[in-house]
């Protein structure tokens, strides 16, 4: 059965469909001796697909993974770095299908990062109707007021236009610095370090504690599991709704151990 070439690549866990067509575009993929096309279909069952030079197959059956991971700070997400930094990879041992991050945690952050080989499932996680809240724990420096806590709920004005209302609150204030829990429903790159820079608080450390309803449940920095199927049932939920307004609507309670743990 003929299927787009992004979609096969997808299900059998070699990239997300938007990573897919990059590798498409680059010309890395190569079906029959034919160097692909962004639309080309193929059937793997009868098709000889290469990416990169490898011949990938198809026939073992699809079998859905989705992990949660503690992402140390100092460590890429991707599965390769040619810098040769640490990749996420490094901490995925015992996991024999080949799975690829959920949207992206910068290098200097850690915290709560999602991997899967379901491009479907991973499309729907990012994509911007669907309102998922990341929510954030930041060190930043200085002593933070409240009238800056108010801006950066309404949204601030950065280089690549405004960002959205956040959900923004003081967790504790010391002479020189500041802990703030920030909750964002989009996913600029960097966004949260440069909020807090644009409002003249360098973050000093930052930390994912949740998506949606998600949160890491003790996992230790470096730390990774599969989600169990109540945790999958929730983010699914999520992503199944219509567009939302906002969301901040199925937010938990933030642990207070998270502020402790992020010490």
């Amino acid at each position: 059965m003929e299927k787009r070439l992004q979609k096969i690549l997808s299900e059998i866990g070699i990239a997300s469909r938007r990573k897919a067509e990059k590798l498409i575009f680059e010309g890395r993929v190569v079906v029959s001796g034919k160097v692909a096309t962004i639309g080309m279909k193929a059937d793997i069952s009868k098709d000889y697909i290469r990416v990169d030079g490898k011949l990938i197959r198809g026939s073992k059956k699809k079998q859905n993974v989705y992990i949660i991971m503690n992402k140390p700070r100092g460590v890429v997400t991707t599965l390769y770095d040619p810098e040769g930094r640490p990749t996420v990879k490094d901490f995925l041992k015992g996991v024999t299908w080949r799975v690829f991050p959920v949207g992206r945690l910068d290098y200097d952050s850690e915290g709560l990062l999602l991997l899967t080989n379901d491009g479907d499932f991973a499309n729907a996680v990012l994509h911007p109707s669907k309102q998922i809240s990341k929510m954030y724990l930041a060190k930043v420096k200085g002593a933070i007021e409240n009238r800056t806590i108010e801006k950066l709920k309404r949204g601030v004005r950065l280089e690549d236009g405004m960002t959205s209302p956040a959900r923004v609150r003081t967790v504790r204030l010391l002479e020189k610095n500041s802990w703030i829990e920030v909750v964002i429903c989009e996913g600029r790159k960097r966004q949260i370090r440069r909020m807090l820079e644009h409002v003249g608080h360098p973050v000093i450390s930052l930390r994912r504690i949740g998506i949606n309803g998600l949160r890491l449940k003790g996992l230790k920095t470096g730390e990774m599991r599969y989600l169990t199927p109540g945790e999958l049932h929730l983010i699914r939920k999520e992503i199944g709704q219509k567009e939302r307004d906002n969301c901040f609507s199925n937010l938990r309670p933030s642990m207070k151990r998270e502020l402790h743990d992020s010490r």
